[in-house]
């Protein structure tokens, strides 16, 4: 078996940094964080048997449409996918991608929304195994009541992503 190789890079967003990472398929992981060396552990804790390899002129253009997409969460997105997950996790993000900007849905919403209406808890660790920040936008899952809930990226960038959306 050959190990998978995954190019990187990281850049810069108006709401601090973003790692991304691809495979010869698409974009496999896209994180956000403040610190470069803290998500360049993230992505070798989630992959430690790929070679990872820095690769910024590659992913320049990547990290341009990430840092456009957190300035305009409303925008598509032009780039090849390669995310990796559980057939439910799978059915979740979809769902998860099929929320207009500027809408939220609940988790339970979300649950009723793949044909599993009990599985609430489970899009909610959906949510929290998202590999694709903002674009998977699992920030427009909310609590039942509207509230916001936690956010693998810092809630202070739901709350904001949410906001610029609203502005649309």
């Amino acid at each position: 078996m050959t190990q998978e190789t995954l190019r990187y890079a990281t850049g810069r967003t108006d709401l601090g940094l973003v790692l991304a990472a691809v495979s010869e398929t698409g974009l496999r992981l896209a994180i956000l964080g403040d610190d470069a060396k803290a998500l360049a552990a993230d992505l070798a804790a989630r992959f430690p048997a790929a070679q990872l390899v820095e690769d910024n002129a590659a992913l320049a253009p990547a990290l341009k449409s990430l840092a456009a997409l957190v300035a305009e969460p409303g925008k598509p997105v032009d780039l090849p996918l390669d995310a990796a997950g559980t057939p439910l996790q799978q059915e979740v993000w979809t769902a998860l991608r099929a929320i207009p900007a500027g809408s939220t849905a609940s988790y339970a919403e979300v649950a009723a929304a793949i044909g599993r209406p009990k599985a609430a808890r489970a899009v909610a660790q959906a949510c929290a195994a998202n590999p694709l920040a903002v674009i998977t936008p699992c920030h427009r899952v909310v609590r039942a009541d509207g509230g916001l809930s936690g956010y693998r990226w810092g809630v202070e960038r739901k709350r904001a992503l949410l906001a610029r959306e609203a502005a649309l």
